[in-house]
């Protein structure tokens, strides 16, 4: 499935296709599953991009962000 996704489509429609990637979550979960994962793909395809997921569906769609795209979302976030 993969292979026919552009490289520009910011989503992965199965995060199970990123192979290799180790999910994250925050220190501050707490294991319910209702949390957000993030990983860093390894080299490859989508190498540099940040990989976001939701934790009760891991088998679902990944968000892909650019490092710039990330630090502008997380810095809107922290300013609410």
């Amino acid at each position: 499935m993969s292979g026919s996704i552009p490289e520009t489509d910011p989503t992965i429609p199965v995060s199970t296709d990123l192979p290799g990637v180790r999910w994250l979550r925050s220190s501050h979960s707490t294991g319910a599953n209702n949390c957000v994962e993030t990983s860093r793909p390894g080299p490859g395809r989508w190498a540099g991009r940040l990989a976001v997921r939701d934790s009760k569906n891991p088998a679902g769609p990944a968000l892909l962000f650019s490092p710039e795209s990330w630090a502008s979302f997380t810095a809107g976030v922290d300013r609410g």
